[in-house]
């Protein structure tokens, strides 16, 4: 059992930065009165601090660290350590410039902003392994400490030559001739053909910008290197310090309005195997004016839920804020009960802490107005400040869950390889692909519903769940295809759709149709895949209703499969539409068109029905009130939270008990807006 299993009930603090602060004692030690108030057990330290560990190149500097450990040790605190490697100090840059990276019209940067190292260079690789050396020497005996935050947030990628080596070498390793090459990339398209080793360079607007199946090895080599690196970092950590876990901050990302999702420039389904603990950095948009509290709740529980599923056992919110952001064109403040709302939210789908980014608000450049626990005005009186301190006190009484697990039915299949191919593909409409919103849509039934879904990748196991859902799985390699048939045969119920199995793992179009493990699965074959244009709409029957058709109409040919729905108008009017297939003991659902939340609704419930997947303690769903599990030994805990702006009831089976207000709950209830209750009961009930 690590440090972290052994620490009892949440983590609650976040990052802190006592190194902005050094010639302000009286603020220093104010910091820590206010963290007792506000019930801050834990600090992130060290995550950008190299520039005052190492002021120059040999010289080191610990005191003000020592310092920290000392003021937790008193407190019976925890600190989470950072490597410094996110931003190195400017020395570095300086003295050895190949520690810089290079991008992809060939510009070598300067020192400035933070993860702009390149991940090949040999020397940075020797200076992150000696700071690292050093800090496990010193502090991996220390009581306080309970785990290590790796860098921060990865991302990015580097074009210098020593990364076209490694480039040149990753992609020989996997192809071994370069007939092999020229063929899973299809080179022979537009004389693309190599005929040495030596031509082969990264994709970029400067030269090889079309080939999609480079493309999609890059995104994969960037991934490679990027955790090569990181479990570079760890060797002495795991070394010195095997009873510390380890983890880095995974990220989400807001595209563009409305687009909530993981970051998916890096492969965390991959990455996530390097790591003790899952962790990452949760920055919802609340209180916006393109989408509804609930649906900023949903695509905020999607990403928690996909964290979750990654190690399926609990993760950390490593990063999230009291308050506001500030990197938008527009950064609310959240409501009053938002802090609350939002941080229970975390807890219920499978987090072991609430960490804020940041402590105490800096003073200036460009964080110097991102949320805080602590304001410019270091006052214990503000409205984030009290919001803290509330949360703080209700997490000490649900402390027991720390640990508690989930019980899942339903899986969502996401690749981050067949993402990047999708995304990357020709053809079709390019802003309409949109496929981890479609998921999300999946998703959003659920949720609704108060039934729990895992997002997993195809790599992971499917035969716990009853119902594997798979829509837009654009590529399947041979392998997922055997898995998912395997899954069907032995009785599992299978939903899928437009976009998926048309390419294979190279990003090349499958001859000869669809492939037949498909075929024979769904029983169905595939014709055209028609391209709607923005406003154009067709429409299904289905259920003696009909639906509205959007972006994309899968024209099919039904051979064993059942049709449940067809299409209505255009020049496959009365083709089939929605199918479905026994295959084995289990069945097999294929959606062909684009169509509506409220026909997601209303195709999913006969399958909710006939699988028993219903939330069991739930007797009427409120699609606003959100009711999360978690299970830690004899109990139930279950988290029910309303995500609207005014109040709403919802009804229970039984009767069971809030930990939050310590008193009884009957069978129907009426909970506040933003209101969140924590209802406990015997698991054999």
């Amino acid at each position: 059992m690590n440090k972290l299993e052994l620490v009892k009930g949440f983590l609650h603090g976040g990052d802190y930065n006592p190194d902005q602060w050094l010639k302000r004692p009286d603020i220093l030690e104010q910091d820590y009165q206010l963290m007792d108030q506000s019930e801050i057990n834990t600090v992130t330290v060290g995550v950008f601090a190299w520039g005052r560990l190492e002021p120059e190149e040999g010289i080191y500097d610990f005191a003000w660290l020592d310092n920290v450990f000392d003021k937790m040790n008193r407190r019976n605190g925890h600190v989470i350590l950072a490597t410094p490697s996110g931003g190195r100090p400017r020395w570095m840059s300086q003295k050895y410039p190949e520690v810089n990276r290079v991008d992809s019209e060939g510009h070598r940067h300067t020192h400035g902003f933070r993860h702009n190292h390149c991940y090949s260079s040999p020397i940075y690789r020797e200076k992150v392994h000696e700071i690292n050396t050093r800090l496990a020497e010193r502090y991996g005996d220390n009581p306080a400490l309970v785990l290590w935050h790796v860098s921060n947030e990865y991302s990015g990628e580097c074009y210098c030559p020593l990364c076209q080596i490694k480039w040149r070498e990753w992609v020989q390793h996997k192809y071994k001739t370069l007939d092999a090459l020229n063929d899973a990339w299809c080179l022979s398209v537009w004389s693309g053909l190599y005929s040495d080793w030596a031509e082969l360079l990264p994709p970029s607007l400067l030269g090889d910008s079309k080939v999609h199946g480079m493309d999609l090895d890059w995104h994969r080599f960037v991934s490679d290197m990027t955790i090569d690196f990181y479990q570079h970092e760890v060797q002495p950590l795991k070394k010195l310090t095997p009873n510390i876990p380890v983890t880095t901050n995974f990220m989400a990302e807001s595209l563009k309005e409305g687009r909530y999702t993981p970051l998916t420039g890096l492969d965390y389904g991959k990455f996530s195997k390097s790591l003790d603990i899952i962790s990452w950095d949760s920055y919802p948009s609340w209180h916006n004016r393109y989408e509804t509290t609930a649906e900023t709740a949903m695509k905020t529980a999607y990403i928690h839920d996909q964290f979750w599923s990654l190690k399926q056992r609990p993760f950390l919110i490593m990063e999230s804020t009291p308050s506001c952001v500030n990197w938008g064109q527009y950064n609310k403040a959240k409501q009053p009960g938002m802090h609350r709302l939002s941080s229970f939210q975390q807890i219920a789908h499978g987090s072991d802490s609430t960490l804020y980014f940041q402590i105490r608000q800096a003073q200036g450049n460009s964080e110097k107005y991102h949320g805080a626990v602590i304001g410019h005005d270091g006052s214990s009186n503000s409205r984030v400040f009290k919001d803290v301190q509330q949360y703080g006190r209700e997490l000490k009484k649900i402390s027991e869950i720390k640990g508690a697990i989930k019980h899942v039915k339903v899986a969502i299949i996401f690749d981050w390889d067949s993402n990047w191919a999708l995304n990357r593909g020709g053809g079709f409409g390019r802003p309409t692909r949109l496929g981890i919103q479609m998921l999300q849509k999946h998703y959003a039934n659920f949720w609704r519903k108060d039934i729990e879904c895992d997002v997993i990748t195809s790599n992971m196991e499917f035969s716990q769940y009853d119902l594997l859902i798979a829509p837009m799985l654009y590529l399947i390699r041979q392998d997922t295809m055997e898995k998912i048939k395997k899954f069907v045969k032995n009785g599992g119920t299978l939903v899928s759709s437009y976009f998926s199995g048309l390419v294979d793992s190279n990003d090349r179009v499958n001859l000869g149709g669809w492939p037949k493990t498909l075929q024979d699965i769904f029983g169905i074959e595939l014709k055209e895949l028609d391209t709607l244009l923005p406003g154009e709409h067709y429409h299904v029957s289905f259920n003696q209703k009909q639906y509205e058709t959007t972006d994309y109409d899968q024209i099919m040919r039904a051979n064993n499969a059942l049709v449940l729905g067809h299409y209505t108008d255009n020049f496959y009017g009365e083709t089939p539409a929605i199918t479905r297939n026994q295959y084995g003991k289990g069945t097999a659902y294929y959606v062909g068109a684009r169509l509506s939340l409220k026909f997601i609704e209303d195709f999913y419930d006969d399958i909710i029905q006939k699988l028993g997947l219903g939330n069991s303690f739930v007797k009427s769903s409120n699609p606003v009130v959100s009711v999360q599990t978690r299970y830690n030994g004899d109990y139930v805990y279950h988290f029910v939270m309303n995500f609207s702006e005014k109040k709403q009831m919802i009804e229970f089976q039984r009767p069971s008990f809030d930990m939050l207000t310590q008193r009884e709950v009957m069978t129907s209830v009426q909970i506040d807006k933003y209101g969140v209750m924590v209802l406990k009961e015997r698991k054999n009930n």
